[in-house]
């Protein structure tokens, strides 16, 4: 199975989850926070009708259209096979998929569907799409440091 096919798979998966608990958030925290630990962690329901915290109120149109560009360039790389190795493939398929989430939630809504919450330190609610995005992202920054890495230890090897 090629990489393409695996981050497709891996993308369907991840935005099928997002998607089923945001479904579940909608119906079980519409009226009530669930606390998992008192003061510190709870899921709590969210309309976010801005980007990450909480920036760029109403500005759905930007948003979904910054999305849509980034996710078709995104996905024309991995078809064209541009994107190669397995950390740089799962980081890019993890913020495709929280992208995907997101833009559905935007399409449909108006808004993003927000419900994990850190009150400890009053963190903005966010969700798991957005855990894509993050934990992506990281593994992006992991590639390009190790890729960095490895670059600067080629010339040496050499010589």
């Amino acid at each position: 199975m090629s990489i393409a096919m695996i981050s497709l798979i891996s993308v369907i998966v991840l935005v099928a989850a997002d998607q089923i608990i945001k479904y579940w958030a909608v119906g079980a925290l519409a009226e009530e926070s669930i606390i998992l630990i008192d003061g510190v962690l709870s899921f709590t329901y969210h309309e976010n009708y801005g980007a990450a915290f909480g920036l760029m109120q109403n500005m759905q149109i930007l948003l979904i259209s910054a999305t849509v560009i980034i996710l078709l360039g995104i996905i024309v790389l991995i078809c064209l096979g541009k994107i190669k190795g397995n950390l740089l493939v799962s980081s890019i398929s993890l913020i495709t998929a929280g992208g995907i989430g997101n833009l559905i939630d935007r399409l449909s809504n108006g808004y993003v569907i927000d419900y994990i919450y850190f009150e400890l330190i009053d963190f903005p609610i966010f969700n798991f799409a957005d855990c894509c995005v993050v934990i992506g992202c990281g593994l992006m920054i992991l590639y390009v440091l190790l890729d960095e890495r490895k670059a600067k230890k080629e010339p040496e090897e050499v010589e």
